[in-house]
């Protein structure tokens, strides 16, 4: 994990293979299939790095050799909760770390009258108050919705510190408006861009997550 220049935001290494895969996918001539097939690359790591911040606890295990290896075990139940649409393409990432994990949903719309994000949907685990929670959502841009999906979980019970933020791609602008409403949400990320357009996209960006994935 890199050291991101901001508080409780974990950007994962700048290496050169991560530094590829995101050529890739912010390239407009990449086409759809290879889009979907090292997006999803990334977001297994964005996965991986949000299970390194759960808690443990000592838990040693008997090998084949007769000899004790020192390990640990997970403490604690975790689910999975997508901003629908384009939070749904990172699901399957976190399946193939956590089997049969819980998903919940959460859709946000903008409102066409007053243009502010608003909630249309939420489905979420019975119990999520009792579980650490990975919201997904590939871009984190102004924060609108990411804000509204977090503030859903609060008041279902969840607490701030027991909540990830993954996203692929985050601006300075998002992270500053979503930690001023929820200092307390670890955001793992995997880019931080220089900042957004004048029609609100994250530049260098890639366009729009969720039609490059779904649609063209």
């Amino acid at each position: 994990m890199s050291t991101a220049p901001y508080k409780n935001v974990s950007l994962l290494p700048q290496t050169n293979q991560l530094v590829g895969l995101y050529s890739i996918i912010r390239d407009k001539a990449t086409a759809r299939p290879d889009f979907i097939f090292y997006s999803d690359r990334i977001i297994r790591l964005l996965v991986e790095e949000g299970l390194n911040h759960l808690p443990v606890e000592k838990k040693d295990v008997l090998t084949h050799t007769g000899e004790t290896f020192d390990g640990v075990g997970f403490l604690g139940k975790i689910c999975g909760v997508s901003i629908v649409r384009a939070g749904e393409s990172m699901e399957q990432g976190l399946r193939d770390c956590c089997r049969s994990v819980r998903i919940g949903k959460i859709l946000i719309q903008r409102d066409e009258e007053t243009a502010l994000p608003k909630l249309f949907y939420e489905k979420l685990p019975e119990d999520i108050a009792d579980r650490y929670v990975f919201l997904l959502d590939p871009m984190l841009a102004t924060g609108g919705s990411a804000i509204m999906a977090t503030d859903v979980l609060i008041k279902r019970g969840v607490k701030a510190e027991r909540i990830f933020f993954l996203n692929l791609i985050c601006s300075k602008e998002g992270i500053d408006k979503y930690h001023a409403a929820f200092p307390d949400v670890r955001i793992v990320t995997g880019a931080l861009d220089k900042g957004l357009n004048e029609q609100k996209y994250l530049v260098p960006g890639l366009g729009d997550f969720g039609d490059r994935y779904y649609c063209i």
